[in-house]
């Protein structure tokens, strides 16, 4: 079973809903949590519980290079990597804008695994004193099946999925977990602030503070995967 408390996480989006749930969830388990804000705005709604707060805009580049080389050259034991931030958009392959296309992939997917690449040696550091690092992702059960009207988001999210399938069995052999999580659609917000198009009716979703809770059980548990069929209403 795996030991959250003197752990330190690092929650990528800790300003939105999901990341708000995850600090508290995992500061209650214990765990020093250090999260990030894309903008001032944002960095106004990040929790109290923080122990460090860092501005990270996973759309720019030099935000993320300085971002993590702050985090390196830092003397933080870093233990476990959250991917809680994340974009949406609705529309047609054929109506939504490449730009929009290009926005939910830096955001949902390379900016993400940029971080990660980036912060390896430190969860490295990690496993080598048997702290029993981990990343988890939210790709989301539209990574297991696409949907239409959402072509962009789902490319996104398989994406990031694909990644993190193949990342696991690779970071297995160094003693870093990847958990990819898929939950069904989730009442967090997101679908209200989307940077293109309008949601459709998707009827009552999950509650955000289920769905992490089910998510932090199984990095307790040392589960490997996180599958749709793994959450209920």
């Amino acid at each position: 079973m795996a030991q959250l408390r003197d752990r330190t996480i690092l929650v990528i989006g800790a300003s939105g809903a999901f990341g708000n749930a995850f600090t508290s969830k995992l500061t209650e388990s214990g765990a020093s949590v250090i999260g990030t804000a894309s903008s001032e705005a944002s960095a106004q709604r990040l929790p109290s519980q923080l122990v460090a707060k860092y501005m990270l805009n996973l759309n720019e580049p030099d935000s993320i290079e300085s971002f993590t080389a702050a985090i390196r050259a830092s003397n933080i034991q870093l233990d476990g990597i959250v991917l809680a931030a994340g974009q949406v958009a609705f529309g047609s392959a054929a109506e939504t804008p490449v730009d929009v296309t290009e926005n939910l992939l830096r955001v949902n997917f390379l900016g993400q695994v940029s971080v990660v690449k980036a912060l390896l040696t430190k969860l490295e550091e990690s496993a080598a004193a048997n702290r029993s690092p981990f990343v988890v992702s939210l790709s989301g059960v539209i990574a297991e099946t696409p949907m239409a009207g959402m072509t962009s988001y789902s490319a996104s999210k398989t994406a990031m999925h694909g990644y993190a399938t193949a990342a696991t069995r690779e970071l297995r052999r160094a003693g870093i977990r990847w958990i990819d999580a898929r939950p069904g659609h989730t009442e967090s917000g997101l679908a209200s602030r989307a940077i293109f198009g309008q949601a459709p009716a998707f009827g009552a979703g999950l509650k955000t503070e289920d769905v992490v809770a089910r998510i932090v059980r199984a990095i307790e548990e040392d589960e490997k995967d996180l599958p749709s069929t793994s959450f209920t209403a």
